[in-house]
């Protein structure tokens, strides 16, 4: 059994699990507007960090993640 990596964005995370739910979805449609902007600059070669798209990807997921789990726990109630 491998051994687990240290999760090294843990305060990321604990960051955005202290927003609001608004405050989130403002997030959210920022990173998915810079996301495409970033695609668009891929696409025509002007993309000076290349890895600002993984992790523009992986905070959009985050805070999908952390949406799915408050709506599942509002849910629950």
């Amino acid at each position: 059994m491998m051994a687990k990596q240290p999760v090294k964005n843990s305060g990321k995370v604990a960051d955005m699990r202290v927003k609001t739910d608004d405050q989130l979805a403002t997030q959210l449609v920022e990173l998915k507007r810079e996301a495409f902007n970033l695609r668009f600059q891929a696409a025509t070669n002007q993309l000076e960090r290349p890895a600002r798209i993984k992790e523009v990807r992986r905070d959009i997921a985050r805070i999908q993640t952390l949406q799915g789990e408050r709506a599942r726990a509002a849910e629950a109630k």
